[in-house]
């Protein structure tokens, strides 16, 4: 859905790393987005997304309930947060795919460990170790730099909760009904049925009400 958006307003994608299942899907897969405008679009995409579908294998029809985590950060400049290297435990190792699939002959794959804060992030959809190693330290630096925001806003927390709520990447924020066509996003009360729309990276509609009411709860907060 996402890259499909991303696709429609010609930004440019690139996969940093992906874990793929034997059924053809994704435990995890990290991409970044490039082109104008892209963050401000996707950033209310962060939080819990839940699926409701009646699987392929259920003879009975029931729905069967699932969920899966969206982060989206902001790419970090180096010169926005320096890294000590002495911080940083660099391991590499080979990459391989499911079932034996896309393995490489080298060690090419990196994985970095930040001492401090036990953050992890690793990289191998490159051949090359120091493409990875690259791509790597950009989601790390993106990851601190959200933990320092999270650190830096902890004494408004409470204010914030109140306004536009709390932004906890635990809560449920969107719900994907299949049987019944429809997409509901639990943050402003807005059901779509046209979830075939979506699925192919119509998001435009829903994203418009997001940005309309966040700007709308900011007004009122600097109003009181």
């Amino acid at each position: 859905m996402y890259t499909m958006y991303a696709e429609k307003k010609r930004w440019k994608i690139e996969i940093m790393n992906s874990n793929a299942t034997e059924l053809g899907g994704y435990k995890e897969i990290s991409f970044s987005v490039n082109g104008q405008g892209a963050y401000s679009r996707f950033k209310y995409e962060s939080g819990v997304h839940r699926v409701q579908r009646v699987p392929e294998t259920e003879s009975q029809g029931r729905i069967q309930t699932s969920a899966a985590s969206v982060a989206v950060l902001p790419e970090v400049e180096e010169v926005e947060l320096e890294i000590n290297q002495n911080d940083l435990k660099i391991d590499v190792f080979r990459a391989g795919g499911p079932g034996g699939q896309c393995v490489n002959t080298t060690d090419s794959a990196v994985r970095i460990t930040h001492l401090p804060t036990g953050l992890v992030v690793s990289c191998q959809d490159e051949k090359s170790q120091h493409k990875n190693k690259d791509k790597a330290l950009k989601v790390l630096r993106s990851r601190l730099y959200e933990l320092m925001e999270a650190e830096r806003n902890a004494s408004i927390a409470a204010e914030r909760k109140s306004q536009v709520g709390s932004g906890d990447r635990s809560e449920r924020i969107r719900t994907y009904n299949f049987p019944q066509g429809r997409v509901t996003d639990h943050r402003i009360n807005l059901t779509l049925y046209k979830i075939d729309a979506i699925m192919d990276g119509e998001i435009d509609e829903l994203v418009d009400s997001l940005a309309t009411h966040y700007q709308s709860e900011k007004l009122k907060g600097e109003n009181l």
